[in-house]
């Protein structure tokens, strides 16, 4: 995530609207994707059984295709923040999307690029889970990255100066939402209420209890 307009400081002005040529911007992703892949193929970081054959003639042709760059630019805060969510906190699949569970198989939507619309999937429980769990990041690995002015060594430096040439305070950070609190609010369900309509309340920890032998002569349980 890039913002959209610019600071310049030397001369103490906000530039109100960046352009960011496509062009460049789709030459160096496709050859910062495509390199990547080429050396850990060289190094044999790739599991060979999950790779097409000829892998390196299919690099190439990567190279030799243009890539769909897409850049938004116009977009709420509301908007943003359910769609960058997806990819940050939130499953990558929609709650309505997931159309029928039961212990044989998972049957949702997916999205056909090419047609623009949805069509069925039906998959296991643990293929459907495998699917999702390759989007779920090792811990300290980053879902998205900020460039420019929200990058965060230099938002440290410039924040100040941005928001006084835009004439805005800077709002103080929410405090963070209790898990239950949360759940009631996005889910309508009170996590704290019990079958009986009481509310739980902490009590304390309770130690472990090992389980006991019971043994007859020839063996134990």
């Amino acid at each position: 995530m890039v913002s959209a307009g610019g600071l310049k400081p030397a001369e103490a002005r906000w530039v109100r609207s960046l352009e960011f040529d496509h062009e460049q911007i789709m030459d160096l992703w496709r050859f910062a994707v495509t390199s990547y892949l080429w050396k850990a193929h060289r190094d044999g970081l790739l599991r060979e059984s999950s790779l097409p054959e000829e892998f390196n003639d299919l690099i190439d042709r990567q190279v030799q295709r243009d890539w769909n760059i897409h850049i938004t630019r116009i977009m709420s805060k509301m908007h943003f923040l359910a769609y960058a969510g997806r990819y940050i906190r939130r499953l990558l699949i929609s709650q309505k999307r997931i159309l029928q569970v039961t212990e044989q198989e998972v049957v949702y939507q997916i999205k056909d690029t090419r047609t623009k619309t949805l069509l069925e999937a039906r998959s296991t429980p643990a293929e459907f889970i495998a699917l999702l769990s390759q989007h779920i990041l090792d811990r300290y690995r980053h879902s998205m990255r900020y460039f420019g002015l929200l990058a965060p060594r230099t938002k440290r430096a410039t924040s100040a100066a941005v928001f006084a040439l835009l004439g805005q305070q800077p709002r103080p950070k929410p405090p963070r939402q209790r898990w239950a609190a949360s759940l009631k609010k996005h889910f309508g369900v009170d996590p704290l209420i019990d079958a009986f309509g009481h509310r739980m309340k902490w009590v304390g920890y309770r130690q472990p209890v090992p389980p006991r032998l019971f043994c007859d002569r020839q063996s134990c349980l």
